[in-house]
């Protein structure tokens, strides 16, 4: 009868270090790998919490998937991003325009494509007219051009038509502008 013998390192071997070296070696990094898929990019647009997260500046919930934005910034290279999120791109770019940091290279922005609830850059996209938009804004993103839609900057024109011919925030608006000493509705709209 042949006796079966397993071998047991204690732990305080040579070997047994060595075993255990080996374990740290290949959990360490992978630990480091889960930690920082875990976090937010510092940039692109961040997850949205449909039906609980609140717009930056009306406060209303964002649910309309295809019609949302968001602005991520920067301050500094040394510090983490923040991500302000917006029910429709009228919003967005009305409160951008009140922010200090507005032409800071870092800022990004953010819309769903109007067809498909992907999020695009703002920037890049093409807007077409006439859509029904949480603020009525009537603005829906999409990637690629078409005939009729306009671009980033003429959008920021007709939002801003927009708001002066139906006032939809309030008169606070120009006393907002005027007490962060930024160009106001009309000054923006003319420039």
């Amino acid at each position: 009868m042949t006796e079966s013998r397993r071998c047991l390192t204690p732990a305080g071997s040579p070997s047994g270090l060595l075993v255990g070296l080996k374990a740290h070696l290949f959990i360490l990094p992978l630990l480091f790998l889960l930690t920082a898929c875990s976090g937010e990019p510092g940039t692109g647009p961040a997850d949205v919490h449909w039906d609980r997260d609140a717009c930056e500046r009306c406060r209303m919930v964002l649910s309309a998937r295809n019609f949302s934005a968001q602005i991520r910034y920067t301050p500094d290279p040394e510090s983490r991003s923040q991500v302000f999120k917006f029910d429709d791109i009228g919003c967005a770019v009305i409160w951008l325009d009140q922010q200090e940091w507005r032409e800071h290279p870092s800022v990004e922005i953010w819309v769903n494509d109007h067809r498909n609830g992907e999020w695009i850059d703002a920037r890049t996209a093409s807007y077409v007219q006439g859509k029904l938009t949480p603020m009525e804004y009537g603005l829906g993103a999409q990637d690629d051009p078409i005939t009729g839609a306009i671009d980033f900057e003429q959008a920021r024109e007709l939002i801003y038509q927009q708001e002066e011919r139906f006032n939809t925030h309030g008169a606070h608006l120009e006393q907002n502008a005027e007490q962060a000493k930024l160009p106001s509705i009309r000054e923006t709209n003319q420039q």
